[in-house]
């Protein structure tokens, strides 16, 4: 979407309607800044606000008084405006969180969970009468992802075909053959699309994860009694909330302490659920910090042999 157009639809939200300007200094020590990536800012700014304002009355006691929201279109903007101190805590998925990490050392502070589900795998399917039945099989195949923007299905099934040997390949259409060496991937934007590719044979293989493949407005119930699977990837983290590098550590710590509590509070439960079907957060164990390390270490790896 072009900047101008963005930012007509509502990219100019801060804490209201407040103009982005120029400058590259920290916002006050007494303002906390919530950020999100969006494409629709003006609906993303009715699920971000209801928390923010939860939030920010819970923190007078580091000297927080005042919250604000700060939009981009991208994770290049957002990653400018979490080195330049412009925005202190985004909400994102792994792969986003990840990628902001290495643009701009942004931490993980919390890990979340939408819905009751704190982790999911992509899992690889294709039709039931296909003569594929391994990732291995995928070779001089075609496979339908969704956007490079999504972690499930682009990031972890790209990571995986090249940690089992496999080189992928951007096709130009769907309707282009892979190379005999190589596994063809084709944008299809949804997962529903997805789906529809390998349903219709369009494709060979799709890859969702696990949550949209049990979700019947994305995967039909009559589609998926046709398809098989054949990889479930490891689980990795569904939602990471991040905090900017430099934020006061006093500041750090109360925002997570706030948020660890707040699926407890029954004053949260309806900004939880408006906050993208949120049910809780939780701090980051050892088994999720290795697949954050392991999404970093294949993002690297994607950017430089894929992309």
């Amino acid at each position: 979407m072009p900047v101008l157009r963005w930012l007509l639809q509502g990219g100019l939200l801060c804490l209201g309607i407040v103009a982005m300007t120029g400058t590259a200094t920290a916002g006050p020590d007494n303002v906390l800044v919530l950020g999100r990536i969006s494409d629709n800012p003006k609906s993303h700014y009715a699920q971000l606000q209801p928390l923010l304002d939860y939030v920010v009355p819970r923190m007078r006691d580091v000297g927080i008084t005042e919250g604000r929201i700060l939009m981009a279109p991208d994770a290049q903007q957002m990653a400018s405006y979490l080195r330049r101190g412009r925005v202190d805590w985004v909400t994102e998925t792994a792969g986003t969180a990840v990628a902001l990490g290495l643009r701009s050392g942004a931490q993980p502070l919390l890990l979340t969970e939408r819905s009751g589900v704190r982790d999911y795998q992509t899992v690889f399917f294709v039709r039931r009468e296909s003569p594929i039945t391994s990732l291995a099989d995928l070779k001089g195949h075609t496979l339908a992802l969704q956007n490079v923007a999504s972690t499930s299905a682009y990031l972890v099934p790209v990571m995986t075909l090249l940690q089992n040997g496999l080189t992928p390949e951007i096709l130009l259409s769907a309707r282009d053959a892979a190379a005999p060496d190589t596994v063809g991937y084709v944008f299809a934007r949804s997962e529903a699309n997805i789906a529809t590719y390998v349903h219709k044979g369009v494709v060979d293989a799709g890859a969702v994860s696990s949550v949209d493949w049990t979700d019947e407005h994305r995967i039909p119930a009559t589609f998926r009694r046709d398809f098989r699977v054949i990889l479930r990837t490891e689980p990795y983290p569904r939602a990471v909330e991040v905090v900017r590098s430099g934020l006061d550590p006093k500041v750090r710590d109360r925002l997570q302490q706030v948020l660890l509590d707040a699926a407890s509070d029954p004053q949260a439960q309806d900004a939880l659920e408006k906050f993208f079907g949120t049910s809780g957060f939780h701090r980051v164990d050892a088994q999720m910090q290795h697949r954050l390390d392991e999404l970093k270490q294949g993002l690297t790896r994607v950017r430089m042999e894929v992309e």
